[in-house]
């Protein structure tokens, strides 16, 4: 098998030097259309596909944010490893805006999203144990190191609806819980992309110190933004780095993801809804 990354990110993660015959392709999927169309192309000699989570232009909030769909293209596209890039907020005082993150570890606190592409008719339960594949996780940490940026290579990311920053409150109980950062993307993304059998990492970049912090003003998005825009060199950077960590030959994900659902599902053959079925085309064809 080729390897090919998925990038989900922002717009200015996808202007890729370098990246050869670039083409925005639309993709239908059965969960409806994905955020906005994917840039497709190669790097280095691997393919690559790039897709805007909220959509250019920024249309789309956490909360309507199509994951099922955006998971979806992906995979229908042939995308085997998937890098998620997003703005977090720091929750420890170690990690200082500008800073990147590896994920590790959720704490899902959304209730408004679709969560799973099984349901009535296909029922299926994946481990989540281990939410992001360390093999991918080691290769996006050792890309971003060359940029120079300090990189954090464990958290715990605290997954909150939005679109409203915490309240202080909040942000005090969510360290007491451990959690390290704070976002409003990584979920149901990670879960998703477990039940297509992508592999999926998440390399957060901290722009704040969420609200929690004494000697900080409270999150506000100019901030957000100014930090991000500092930090798109190093992210492009890091993402440009990516082929030659991934380049050569695919061997089996070692920690299983590529196989999440080989005994997953738990409704019997002749009880399967065939109109969900046909919507699994592209997520669990090996399976069914």
């Amino acid at each position: 098998m080729q390897t090919m990354i998925g990038i989900i990110g922002g717009s200015g993660v996808y202007q890729i030097e370098g990246l050869e015959d670039a083409t925005w392709a639309t993709v239908q999927t059965p969960w409806g259309a994905p955020s906005d169309q994917i840039l497709t192309g190669r790097l280095n000699g691997v393919p690559m596909a790039f897709l805007p989570r909220h959509g250019r232009g920024h249309v789309h909030s956490p909360s309507s944010v199509p994951y099922r769909a955006n998971i979806d293209a992906l995979k229908r596209l042939g995308c085997t490893d998937v890098v998620a890039v997003s703005a977090v907020g720091s929750l420890r005082a170690d990690f200082a805006p500008g800073d990147f993150v590896a994920v590790t570890q959720y704490i899902d606190r959304t209730f408004t999203r679709d969560t799973s592409f099984f349901g009535p008719g296909c029922v299926a339960h994946v481990s989540l144990a281990h939410p992001t594949c360390a093999r991918l996780t080691k290769a996006a940490v050792t890309a971003a190191l060359t940029t120079g940026k300090t990189v954090h290579q464990s958290a715990t990311y605290l997954a909150m609806e939005g679109p409203q920053f915490s309240t202080q409150a909040e942000s005090k109980l969510y360290r007491q819980w451990g959690a390290d950062v704070i976002g409003m993307t990584g979920q149901p993304e990670a879960k998703l992309a477990r039940e297509a059998e992508l592999c999926y990492a998440s390399l957060a970049m901290v722009t704040d110190y969420d609200c929690w912090h004494p000697d900080h003003d409270a999150v506000d998005v100019a901030a957000v933004i100014a930090t991000l825009t500092a930090n798109a060199s190093a992210a492009r950077s890091t993402v440009a780095g990516l082929p030659a960590q991934l380049a050569g030959p695919r061997a089996p994900c070692p920690q299983g993801c590529d196989h999440a659902l080989d005994h997953a599902l738990m409704t019997a053959p002749d009880k399967r809804d065939a109109d969900l079925l046909a919507k699994l085309d592209a997520i669990a064809a090996r399976v069914l």
